[in-house]
C-alpha cells in the first residue's frame, strides 16, 4: 500500500470509523499510536505500517490531516471528523471574509439551505479563494462561495481555527454566502 492510500485509510480510523481496526479514540480525538500501527498492520495485508513510515505520512501530508502529542504516543486527526470528539479547538475571530469551495451539483441546495455541515461537526471554509476552488473542484465544476465570516462573528457566530489553518464553524446562513 502506497504512503497515499495509508493516509487515506488512516483518516478513515481517525475521522469516522476507529473499529475499523478495533481501536478506540478519547474524547479528544486521539488514539494511540502502537494500538493504530498494530491495528493497520492486522487489517492490511501489504506493507506493514512502522513509526518511520507513520511519521514520514504525518509530516508529508500537504493538508496537515494530523498531529502527534508531544512523545508521539497518541495521533490525531486535525479536523473534518465525523463521530462526536472535541479536537480541543480555541474560538478565535476570523477574518472578514473566508471562502467555500464545492462542486456545482451542492449550489441549489446550498441556496436554499446555507452551508450545513452535513455528517461532519463543522462546515470547512478557507482563508484564501485558491484553496476553495481546489477543494471544489474534488467535487466536480468548482463553486465558491464567499463568506461574510467578520459579520457572523459580530452576530455571535463561533468560528474555530484548526491546527492545520481550516477554518470551522457550525453552520453559514445563507444571509452571509453569495458566490464568487
Amino acid at each position: 500500500m502506497s504512503d497515499k492510500e495509508t493516509s487515506k485509510f488512516i483518516s478513515l480510523i481517525l475521522r469516522h470509523k476507529p473499529e475499523t481496526i478495533g481501536i478506540t479514540l478519547d474524547e479528544h480525538g486521539w488514539a494511540n499510536v502502537a494500538e493504530l500501527i498494530e491495528g493497520i498492520n492486522k487489517s492490511k495485508k501489504s506493507d506493514a505500517l512502522t513509526m518511520d513510515i507513520l511519521e514520514r505520512i504525518v509530516a508529508d501530508d500537504e493538508k496537515q490531516r494530523y498531529s502527534f502529542n508531544e512523545d508521539k504516543t497518541l495521533i490525531r486527526a486535525n479536523q473534518g471528523h465525523s463521530i462526536p470528539v472535541d479536537v480541543e479547538l480555541q474560538e478565535m475571530e476570523p477574518p472578514e471574509i473566508l471562502y467555500h469551495g464545492t462542486g456545482e451539483k451542492y449550489v441549489e441546495s446550498i441556496d436554499k439551505q446555507g452551508l450545513l455541515p452535513k455528517s461532519r461537526l463543522y462546515v470547512h471554509l478557507s482563508s484564501d479563494e485558491d484553496t476553495a476552488k481546489k477543494v471544489g473542484s474534488r467535487h466536480g465544476k468548482p463553486v465558491i462561495y464567499i463568506v461574510k465570516s467578520g459579520e457572523m462573528y459580530r452576530n455571535h457566530e463561533k468560528f474555530y481555527l484548526s491546527e492545520n489553518g481550516v477554518w470551522l464553524t457550525k453552520c453559514v446562513p445563507v444571509q452571509y454566502l453569495s458566490k464568487i
